[in-house]
């Protein structure tokens, strides 16, 4: 059976966010092919798309590496997310569904009742979770595609600090939400830039290390690719 090259494409982008890949480290379509079980034809499709995406470079005469982005080129991730997600939001306000609402206030929900019981090790996830409806909710694809791009490059540069006030985050949340539910688009789009302004501190940026791959046996589902 013939693996789908975006299956390929999300487990090397994962390896790679996640530093199973360093950053410079070569790829080779051979070592790839063998490490994820499947033929060379996925794996190369899949290293156009990353290189498009900006996680891979290709070198002349030497092949793909991962690529290695400077302080300055992260900086601006964080920028561009920051007039990305408030834009989202506002288009969120106007297009949004019951379902997206309704997903959005069960996220609150469930964020607002760890953070008021200090159990903090679900944060992270349900607040990635919130955002990417967030970003589903503006009925753009491809706003959602940026914002999802950005949220997995923000991920692979920086390493993000527990919250010191998990509870007014999550409060914004819901103020977010209260904005998208009723339509008021600026409503969102301000308290959506102002919560990007208070989660911008808690963003270190990762160190890179020297080129390696960790050894691991890691095999794409072949029922379908994650996410």
């Amino acid at each position: 059976m013939r693996i789908p090259a975006h299956s390929v494409c999300t487990a090397i982008r994962d390896d790679i966010v996640s530093g199973v890949y360093a950053r410079g480290a070569r790829l080779t379509e051979e070592q790839l092919a063998r490490r994820y079980g499947v033929s060379r034809v996925p794996v190369r499709e899949a290293l156009r798309t990353l290189e498009s995406e900006g996680f891979v470079v290709s070198r002349r005469h030497a092949g793909a590496h991962v690529a290695e982005p400077t302080a300055q080129e992260a900086a601006d991730l964080l920028d561009m997310r920051s007039l990305l997600e408030p834009l989202g939001a506002a288009r969120a306000a106007q297009r949004r569904t019951e379902a997206h609402l309704k997903v959005l206030r069960g996220l609150v929900r469930l964020g607002q009742e760890r953070a008021r019981r200090g159990r903090g090790e679900d944060l992270a996830s349900l607040g990635g979770w919130f955002h990417e409806t967030l970003a589903q909710a503006s009925g753009s694809p491809s706003l959602t595609t940026l914002l999802t791009q950005l949220r997995y490059k923000i991920a692979w540069m920086y390493a993000v600090e527990p919250s010191e006030r998990p509870v007014e985050a999550w409060a914004e949340h819901g103020a977010i939400v209260d904005a998208v539910a009723r339509g008021d688009a600026e409503r969102a789009r301000n308290l959506t830039a102002l919560h990007g302004e208070h989660a911008v501190s808690l963003h270190r940026l990762k160190q890179a290390d020297r080129p390696r791959v960790r050894v691991s046996q890691h095999v794409v589902n072949m029922a379908g690719p994650r996410n």
